[in-house]
């Protein structure tokens, strides 16, 4: 069953890219959270959602949210994309994606994993889901967008 806005974002506790342990539940009542699943970590579409991201990240850490992202991938593998292109937020690892489908995150075409970002408040409530496989900056604008409302 998918995750819907309204609903109380399901915790979670991964690896991240330096091989800590990040639990959602760690951010509630601190901050809003963007969560973002992706396909892969360094391929074309990936690199370019992360890099946004990353050249937006001062607009989230203003509206006092952290970003995570979320994929597959091996925390080295993790750890080689974060270096790679000087990402500053946390990437965790889901390995055999139980957090992807704890959430509902479609597959694109039933093979490939889908690219969804959840907006989660501070009391760990969804206030929006975007889901676009292409359009990998309106992942960013559409979390701006709702952390600005989140906080007016």
């Amino acid at each position: 069953m998918a995750v819907k806005v309204g609903d109380t974002a399901p915790d979670f506790t991964l690896t991240s890219q330096t091989g800590a342990s990040v639990s959602l539940k760690d951010f509630r009542g601190q901050k809003n959270v963007i969560v973002y699943f992706y396909p892969k970590d360094d391929t074309p579409g990936c690199t370019a959602e992360a890099c946004a991201f990353r050249d937006s990240y001062e607009a989230f850490k203003d509206a006092g949210a952290e970003v995570i992202g979320i994929s597959e991938d091996s925390q080295q593998s993790h750890e080689k994309f974060a270096s790679k292109y000087q990402l500053p937020f946390v990437l965790l690892s889901d390995t055999g994606n139980k957090v992807r489908q704890l959430y509902g995150v479609p597959a694109t075409l039933w093979i490939m994993p889908g690219r969804v970002t959840y907006a989660i408040d501070k009391q760990g409530v969804v206030r929006h889901i975007f889901d676009s496989m292409l359009d990998f900056k309106a992942h960013i604008s559409e979390s701006i967008k709702t952390l600005e409302a989140i906080e007016s």
